[in-house]
């Protein structure tokens, strides 16, 4: 397929807001790939050209971009960044330049000599990646000089696309999901597939590989697809429950163990893959992060090959207390790795294994995975730790458990059938958390909301001074996110301060309202953010409401805290929080 005709697809998916109609392009255009190029597509469409976990980063800042474009076409840098300060799209103002004829002098392409024809999809993903992947001195201007030549060598349409991508600002507006979906529709024509092929990602998150493996051999192949060491798998999720009681009799004799407030990691460790991997539960590659946990791995496991799933948990060097997550979370970092881990040393606690010598656990049930889990630590771990854990179906020992654990100053419990398989990516109930019952403080809600902010208005008063008054925060309606709550009380000085400054960052602030937000004009904010900020919202109960998009409404909201350990796409959703609606009564 020529990037020329992948590039006239996008742009029908871009002016497309139905969803069943982008599934449907979507499925035209998987027909239309062949099998090797499929895989790129998927990555191409939504903006990036590996797996996710692969952390391969294009490091292109719009300066940069802008230098590219102004190169490729003959201008000033200053004229392409007036243009695009009003046209707000990059993208469109690069297209617009080539569509008019305009032509730079001849960029020295480091491809090798341009070429005449029309560039394929592989040919262009091959550059693509090349400019990625430049590193270290004079990489910058190579970066420019790359992407110059390949807006000169392909068409109008495709430049906008093309300028599009790196900038991570492709505006098709859809996730892995609905790609799924499409694929689908490509091969049954509804979305009849879409378990098997969701299920298929989940215990192996890369959309490219499951396209490809589709593509080429049907629902076998999707059939066959197995947890590989060192590809992440989607983490477990667990469900709400109101009260104990109903835990019991919906799961019967469970398994019950310490809820940590900590990073969830997945550690993988094997000589296949050089050691040891760490990824976090939106598929981030952290490894260089936990040093410690790299070393500990390699003395503390009795095992060839090996995937725990675990939470990291900062510990206090002079007391040996747990540090709360906004503490642990510090430890996210790219720079003084080394200082940070000495200020906030880090225990991983273990509480499951997937995945051993070769062989797959995750349908094994949770019983004989906790005894092979057991059997694959040293006794004498130190940064390792096997998190305790106790089997019953009495509803006063799991109170009594939970409760220890408050003590602890732990969050609660974790509540989990007995006999249960591994569950990847799925909020089934083999897995419920215990944070408080309906009786307890908090209200009705048996749990916090991971909301999304959407937009701030501006502050009045006192508030005026921290530069924010009150923010909008939504939950995830399949691609788009719906309006939940305005909030404007339950915020310290501090809290306040630290909304200002997160929604001030320029990458994230926009003028527009983002395609993907479903908002009533009457809640429009006074600045827009990006889809990027998740918080820990609490509230006594929820209502409906006649304003608020998603049809339900948080009463007496107040912020717990930033979730920097989730992304956009681990928000609540609108069904859990209908969910939680339906529990508080």
């Amino acid at each position: 397929m020529t990037f020329k005709k992948l590039s006239e697809y996008f742009e029908e998916l871009e002016k497309t807001s139905s969803r069943l109609k982008i599934t449907e392009i979507l499925a035209n255009l998987f027909k239309e790939a062949e099998e090797d190029e499929i895989g790129k597509i998927c990555y191409l469409s939504l903006g990036r050209l590996l797996p996710q976990y692969e952390g391969l980063e294009f490091q292109m800042a719009e300066k940069m971009l802008v230098r590219a474009v102004a190169k490729a076409f003959g201008i000033e840098d200053q004229a392409v960044q007036k243009q695009y300060k009003k046209e707000g799209d990059l993208g469109v103002v690069a297209e617009e330049l080539k569509a008019r004829g305009y032509k730079g002098a001849q960029v020295q392409s480091l491809f090798g000599e341009p070429k005449k024809q029309i560039l394929s999809v592989g040919e262009v993903y091959k550059r693509l990646m090349e400019i990625a992947k430049e590193k270290g001195e004079g990489s910058v201007d190579r970066k420019i000089t790359k992407m110059a030549a390949l807006l000169t060598e392909i068409e109008a349409l495709a430049v906008r696309f093309v300028v599009r991508i790196p900038l991570g600002k492709l505006r098709l507006g859809f996730s892995e999901m609905t790609l799924l979906d499409g694929l689908s529709w490509m091969g049954k024509g509804d979305k009849s597939l879409r378990p098997e092929l969701e299920g298929a990602f989940n215990v192996v998150a890369d959309i490219g590989k499951i396209a490809e493996t589709f593509k080429k051999s049907g629902e076998k192949g999707i059939k066959e697809i197995k947890v590989t060491l060192g590809v992440p798998i989607l983490s477990a999720l667990a469900q709400r429950l109101p009260t104990v009681e109903e835990m019991v009799e919906k799961m019967g004799e469970v398994v019950v163990e310490p809820k940590y407030d900590g990073t969830r990691l997945q550690v993988h460790f094997g000589r296949s893959i050089g050691g040891v991997r760490v990824f976090t539960r939106n598929l981030e590659n952290v490894t260089h992060m936990f040093p410690e946990i790299v070393e500990a791995v390699k003395k503390e496991v009795k095992a060839e090959e090996i995937i725990f799933d675990s939470e990291g948990v900062g510990v206090d060097p002079k007391t040996g207390g747990y540090l709360p997550f906004q503490e642990t979370i510090k430890r996210k970092r790219k720079y003084g790795i080394e200082d940070k881990a000495k200020e906030i040393p880090l225990k991983c606690y273990l509480f499951d294994v997937l995945y051993k010598d070769g062989k797959s656990l995750i349908s094994e049930p949770l019983r004989k995975r906790r005894e092979i889990l057991e059997k694959a630590i040293e006794h004498k771990a130190n940064t390792l730790v096997l998190s305790p854990q106790i089997i019953t179906s009495d509803p006063e020992e799991i109170r009594a458990f939970h409760q220890e654990q408050i003590e602890r100053g732990l969050e609660g419990a974790m509540i989990k059938k007995a006999d249960s398989a591994y569950e990847p990516g799925r909020r089934g109930f083999t897995w419920v958390k215990f944070k408080q019952e309906e009786t307890k403080k908090g209200g009705g809600l048996a749990d916090t909301l991971d909301c999304v902010i959407m937009g701030t208005y501006r502050g009045k008063g006192k508030r005026a001074g921290f530069g924010v008054g009150a923010f909008l925060v939504g939950v995830k309606k399949d691609d788009v996110f719906v309006t939940v709550s305005k909030i404007g009380t339950g915020l310290s000085d501090e809290q306040w301060r630290e909304v200002y400054k997160r929604t001030e960052n320029k990458a994230l602030k926009t003028e527009e309202k983002p395609e993907e937000y479903s908002v009533d004009k009457n809640l429009y904010p006074d600045t827009w953010v990006k889809p990027e900020i998740v918080v820990e919202i609490q509230a006594d109960n929820i209502t409906e409401s006649p304003i608020h998009t998603a049809g339900l409404a948080l009463r007496f909201p107040r912020l717990v805290r930033f979730r920097d350990d989730k992304t956009q796409n681990q928000a609540t959703t609108l069904r859990e929080t209908e969910k939680l609606f339906e529990l508080q009564k």
